[in-house]
């Protein structure tokens, strides 16, 4: 059973009277990210829901030790994006949130002009918080910060391909200066030899930092052991900022104050049809189409040049899909390669094409719905994004995991639907074709 936390450090303003339930209140700057922080925490024995926009005073968050909500704020104006992220963090401290954490990208994707540093700044100002860490590595998926630098498996980030997002490029891999850049906050790094000493010398390394007056410490991460350190120091902060890994190591300091809760291994979905949605262009996506394709499921291209045309409609590629055999996991992707990506930025403009394929996929989608189909895949943040919005999808329950960082999920408001919201650069390559083995039918669940 809980048992009510210590009222411990700057954290204790934030309890509400007769104690909180929710040990920790994220917000995540997108939705794939959200689902990626959701698995690590119930992973963790956190009993988890993921919120997809700003949680409405009719939605009931009471029973959860923790609650992500997730937002499409990572690539929107910087202004637009703090006013945003205020309103959740409201939302959640309103809800019993004990503390809060930002969730950003591994890859800590994001601009000069941010919005990783701003958001930082304006919640630390909002709760109260006189230092906090930034932390995006996540190990298990190659994702590693050593001297303050981040890297994608043996490769600095700016020389992986992960470099090349095609809206939020990532060239500087010294995560100090490129959140100087974004903040005026004074940023500072506490580098892995202190971490390996210890959570009391950590502590000790936080305190020195405050007091020479930096606000934000970037933390080098090399393995899980490192989270769970940075986890135990951190878990009295007000707020915290990073990627999924930190959530891995904070809920594990804060596990035995939660009722007992196991991750589950498969998940009932709903009878009906399967499809994918794929509108990431990352590599990693890309070579999970291929392997699809290879296998034979049954393929077809979003044309962008096509649909501003109208050679190609949403109908039209809807009517494909469920003109496909009822028991074949039809695949409609959009996924190009960044030169091909160029060229048709080139034509259209980013945002304008960008829209054009996520409102497309959106509209396939509430088709395919409408058609029977409740089991879907979506492959990228902005097209779960704009996916979840169309077909009314507002709470998730977060069930078996797939691959790291990503997790089958079941609406909990909406129509009944079991989705798997994938980060574009998640994932093995045959993650198309084995993510429906962890799904069975309802009336074979226990």
């Amino acid at each position: 059973m809980k048992s009510p936390p210590r009222a411990v450090g700057a954290i204790g303003d934030l309890w509400t009277e007769g104690g909180i339930s929710m040990l920790i209140g994220a917000v995540a700057d997108d939705i794939t990210g959200a689902t990626d922080l959701c698995l690590m925490l119930s992973r963790s024995g956190l009993k988890t829901r993921q919120v997809i926009g700003l949680p409405g005073p009719q939605m009931d968050l009471s029973g959860a030790d923790a609650v992500v909500v997730a937002l499409k704020s990572r690539t929107i104006p910087a202004g637009d994006a703090v006013e945003l992220s205020l309103k959740a963090a409201k939302a959640l401290r309103a809800a019993g949130a004990q503390r809060l954490m930002f969730k950003y990208c591994s890859t800590f994707d994001s601009t000069d002009h941010g919005n990783i540093g701003p958001v930082t700044e304006a919640l630390m100002e909002f709760t109260g918080t006189p230092l906090t860490i930034a932390c995006p590595a996540f190990p298990a998926t190659g994702r590693t910060v050593y001297k303050g630098h981040l890297f994608v498996g043996d490769r600095l980030l700016s020389e992986s391909p992960l470099k090349d997002h095609p809206l939020t490029p990532m060239r500087d891999p010294d995560l100090v200066r490129v959140l100087g850049r974004q903040t005026t906050l004074k940023v500072g790094l506490i580098d892995v030899t202190t971490i390996r000493q210890g959570e009391a010398a950590l502590r000790k390394a936080f305190e020195t930092a405050r007091s020479a007056g930096t606000r934000v410490v970037v933390t080098d991460t090399i393995d899980e052991s490192d989270l769970m350190t940075l986890g135990a120091a951190c878990a009295e902060m007000p707020l915290i900022t990073g990627g999924s890994g930190i959530g891995l190591g904070l809920a594990a300091a804060l596990r035995d104050q939660s009722d007992a809760h196991s991750a589950p291994d498969r998940m009932p979905a709903p009878e009906g049809r399967s499809a994918i949605l794929a509108g990431s262009c990352s590599v990693a996506t890309r070579g999970q189409i291929a392997a699809a394709q290879a296998a034979g499921l049954p393929s077809l291209a979003l044309d962008v040049e096509a649909l501003t045309e109208g050679r190609q409609s949403a109908d039209e590629i809807a009517d494909w899909a469920i003109a496909q055999p009822a028991d074949s996991t039809p695949l409609i992707y959009s996924s190009a390669d960044p030169a091909q990506l160029g060229k048709i930025q080139s034509r259209l403009g980013r945002d304008a094409s960008g829209a054009l394929v996520e409102d497309t996929l959106a509209a396939i989608a509430e088709r395919l719905r409408d058609a029977g189909f409740t089991r879907m895949l979506i492959a990228g943040g902005e097209t779960s994004g704009a996916v979840t919005t169309a077909l009314g999808v507002r709470l998730l329950d977060i069930g078996p995991e797939i691959d790291p960082g990503v997790p089958w999920t079941m609406s909990l408001s909406g129509p009944r639907l079991a989705l798997a919201l994938k980060s574009g650069n998640f994932g093995a390559e045959d993650f198309f074709l084995k993510a429906w083995d962890l799904l069975e039918p309802e009336a074979e669940h226990v």
